[in-house]
């Protein structure tokens, strides 16, 4: 392998790196929210706001992040988001108050959405030939499923053997090692001569819509869905978005081309990124939450259980999922393995209350592990084709805003279900117990649905060739070794 070509590779693995920290702290959070709550003082519905706080800025600026890659280099931005949430992350670490942890994770949140908006841009124009970015894609791909359960996993060790501060503290260090590796490695090359502007009116609206959307949604649980708050803001949110779809009909240069929606494997590729995130979601925390309480396993012992799915993820991603899409193009492995994912939610919809690990929890997750690990490469590709480099940063930012929407709402709707069966269930006399399963069941069996819907959608509608790379050929060794910017 030529230096050139070794570059490319090193400076791939700086960015999942740098993504992987983002990835792990919308899970690794979650183990140790009851520790946090004790030592802070939160009560049950401020607490939520360490979670929320973090989703609410990060589904916001995702657009707004990738548009701003494109404008002033890839390069520069990732570095922004870097220093950025490594800066909160120590902030959060060192937090001895509510308002400073939440505040420092609302910084995370913003320095996050930038990393993930241009991390894949990067990635497009590193790696130009299909074969090769079909591997780099399953990379990242493995970074962006299976960051969530590492994250479920190390936020056990972190919070189990020394303390909750540690889950944000151990972004630090690596954050550095990424903000000094990526001066050194990552493409600079000049930004091409364009007289684009940033589109403010369109960056505010989209950024509120999006934001008002959020809130509304991860407080509609506790609100209620028709309450006047929840549908008040979900009207506030849908008027703001439309507002944005105005002005980008008329701007000249818009933050979103509207024409980019009438791309096929763009279009086709956010729809199934919102039903696949809704279902991946309800695998994450639903799952976790019947292991801890029902089956009574420790925060550590829910970790080691999502570590063999984890471990298949990254069998598919490292090599054989490149190897499947070169063979059989993108809607096959996408459509299959979303369908194995489906069933792998579908058999959790039958796990018992005194579940075994061999028999109710093993065969979902590596169903899922399997189904999770071929289906993340296509829809990365297939959300970054047929669009010119000038404009990944914004496709990369419209199927992240895609998937983080997707998660956030599929969440609350499946944690809504599984409350109101499991109320139901208490009511006519059923055990706590039986009851909490029975809600998770309900939830397993949605998310199940919104999996099988992703694969329909996929078969259907995607075409199934690999699209050519846009950039010009002598474009392929020459950024990994320029890194002015």
């Amino acid at each position: 392998m030529s230096m050139e070509g070794r570059n490319r590779w090193i400076a791939l693995l700086i960015l999942c790196l740098g993504d992987l920290m983002i990835v792990l702290d919308v899970t690794i959070v979650g183990v140790a929210l009851p520790s946090i709550r004790a030592d802070l003082g939160f009560t049950e519905t401020s607490l939520a706001w360490v979670v929320n706080a973090y989703l609410l800025t990060f589904g916001g600026f995702l657009l707004l992040g990738g548009r701003l890659g494109d404008l002033y280099g890839h390069r520069r931005l990732f570095l922004v988001g870097i220093s950025a949430f490594t800066l909160a992350s120590l902030g959060c670490g060192l937090a001895t108050s509510q308002a400073l942890l939440i505040g420092a994770r609302a910084v995370q949140g913003v320095g996050g959405a930038i990393v993930s908006a241009v991390a894949l841009s990067l990635i497009v124009t590193l790696f130009t030939d299909p074969a090769d970015r079909a591997k780099a894609m399953g990379v990242f791909g493995f970074v962006a499923a299976g960051g969530g359960t590492i994250g479920v996993l190390l936020g056990g060790v972190l919070t189990d053997v020394l303390s909750w501060h540690w889950i944000f503290l151990v972004n630090v260090p690596i954050g550095v090692s990424v903000l000094v590796l990526s001066l050194r490695l990552l493409p600079g090359g000049r930004l091409p001569a364009t007289e684009a502007r940033l589109d403010v009116a369109g960056a505010v609206t989209v950024t509120a819509s999006l934001m008002v959307a959020v809130y509304a949604i991860v407080n509609a649980n506790q609100k209620g869905w028709v309450s006047t708050q929840t549908l008040g803001l979900l009207a506030l949110a849908a008027a703001l978005l439309a507002v944005f779809l105005g002005i980008e009909a008329r701007v000249r240069s818009p933050l979103v081309p509207l024409g980019l929606f009438r791309l096929r494997n763009v279009a086709t590729s956010n729809v199934v990124g919102v039903l696949w995130a809704a279902a991946m979601f309800a695998w994450f925390f639903l799952s976790a939450l019947y292991l801890q309480l029902v089956l009574g396993y420790s925060p550590l012992q829910v970790g080691l259980a999502f570590l063999p799915a984890n471990l298949i993820m990254a069998t598919f991603s490292l090599g054989l999922s490149a190897k499947l899409v070169m063979r059989f193009g993108l809607r096959a492995p996408l459509a299959t393995g979303l369908l194995l994912a489906s069933a792998g939610l579908a058999l959790f919809a039958r796990a018992p209350v005194d579940g075994n690990l061999a028999l109710d929890v093993l065969p979902s997750m590596i169903l899922l592990g399997l189904g999770a690990g071929m289906a993340f490469n296509p829809v990365l590709l297939a959300a970054m084709s047929d669009v010119e480099q000038s404009e990944a940063g914004l496709a990369s930012g419209v199927v992240n805003t895609s998937f983080m929407m997707g998660g956030a709402l599929g969440l609350a709707v499946l944690a809504s279900l599984a409350a109101s069966r499991t109320d139901t269930l208490l009511a006519s006399g059923s055990g706590q117990l039986s009851a909490l399963t029975g809600g998770y069941h309900l939830a397993f069996l949605a998310g199940a649905l919104f999996a099988l819907a992703a694969a329909v959608t996929g078969a259907v509608f995607l075409r199934a060739e690999i699209p050519a790379a846009h950039e010009p050929e002598d474009a392929i060794g020459g950024p990994a070794t320029a890194p002015a910017d």
